[in-house]
C-alpha cells in the first residue's frame, strides 16, 4: 500500500464507528479509481463524482488505489462504487476480497461501473457479488448512441424512469449465472439480442447495482444515465431512490 493511502487510512481510522444508517442523512460513498488500461479514470472520476453528488443525497470520497480496499476504514461507508480494472494482480488481494465480501454480506452496498465487471480477476467470489462479470472474450458494439429501455418499472431504482439515451459502449460481454434482477436492457446490433443495460442482486444483507455503462465523462453525463447512477447508488447505499 503506497505511504499516501497508508497516511488516509490512519486517518480514518480515527473516525468514531460508523452508526446506524440514518435515511435522511446523504449516503457515504466510496469511489475506488486509480488504475484501468483502457480508460482515461481521471476524466471520469471528477464526471462521475458530480454527478453522483447532484441533489445532494451522496457524499462522494474518491480513492484512487484500489489497495485502499484492504483496509477497514471502508467500513465508514453506506456503498462502495468500483471504478477501475486492474490488469495486474493486486498487492493485498486476499484482504481485499475479505473486506469487500463481508462489507456487502453484513448489510452495506456495492455498485459495479462499466469496466470494473473485468476488475479482481482470478477470485472465483466475485462473479457472484457483481452478478455479472466481463467473459474476457466478447467486447462491446461500436461507440454511439442507443436506447436504453427499462424493463423493471416497480424496482425502486427504475420507479418512474423513463427510457432513455445513452451515448456510450453498448457491452454485450457479461457472463455469469448468479440469480440477478434485470432492470435495463439496450438491443446489440452485433449480437441483435438484448443485453443487460442494469440489475441489482442481494448478496447476503447487502445490495449490489451493476451497469455496464459508463464509457468516459461523455456517457456519464448523459442524463438518463446520470439519473441511473444515482438512484442505483442511493439504493445500494439503503436508501429510497
Amino acid at each position: 500500500m503506497s505511504a499516501a493511502v497508508a497516511a488516509i487510512v490512519g486517518v480514518l481510522l480515527l473516525l468514531p464507528a460508523a452508526e446506524a444508517t440514518n435515511p435522511e442523512s446523504p449516503a457515504r460513498l466510496l469511489l475506488v479509481t486509480g488504475v484501468d488500461p483502457a480508460h482515461n479514470w481521471r476524466a471520469t472520476t471528477p464526471a462521475l463524482r458530480a454527478a453522483l453528488e447532484q441533489g445532494g443525497r451522496i457524499e462522494v470520497r474518491v480513492v484512487e488505489d484500489p489497495e485502499f480496499l484492504a483496509s477497514p476504514a471502508i467500513f465508514h461507508y453506506d456503498v462502495v462504487l468500483l471504478h477501475f480494472m486492474n490488469d495486474k494482480p493486486l498487492k493485498h488481494a486476499q484482504q481485499v476480497q475479505h473486506n469487500l465480501a463481508s462489507f456487502v454480506r453484513e448489510g452495506k452496498g456495492l455498485v459495479v461501473l462499466h469496466f470494473a465487471c473485468g476488475a479482481l480477476e482470478g477470485w472465483g467470489e466475485f462473479a457472484r457479488l457483481a452478478g455479472r462479470i466481463w467473459d474476457r472474450k466478447r467486447t462491446h458494439d461500436p461507440r454511439g448512441r442507443f436506447p436504453v429501455r427499462i424493463v423493471d418499472q416497480q424496482h425502486p431504482i427504475t420507479r418512474g424512469l423513463k427510457d432513455f439515451e445513452a451515448d456510450d459502449e453498448l457491452y454485450f460481454c457479461l457472463t455469469g449465472d448468479a440469480a440477478v434482477q434485470l432492470l435495463a436492457v439496450a438491443h446489440s446490433k452485433v449480437t441483435n439480442q438484448d443485453e443487460p443495460m442494469a440489475l441489482v442482486l442481494e448478496y447476503g444483507k447487502g445490495r449490489v447495482f451493476n451497469t455496464p455503462l459508463g464509457h468516459d465523462a461523455k456517457a456519464i453525463a448523459m442524463p438518463g444515465v446520470a439519473e441511473l447512477l444515482r438512484r442505483g447508488c442511493l439504493w445500494a447505499a439503503g436508501r429510497q431512490p
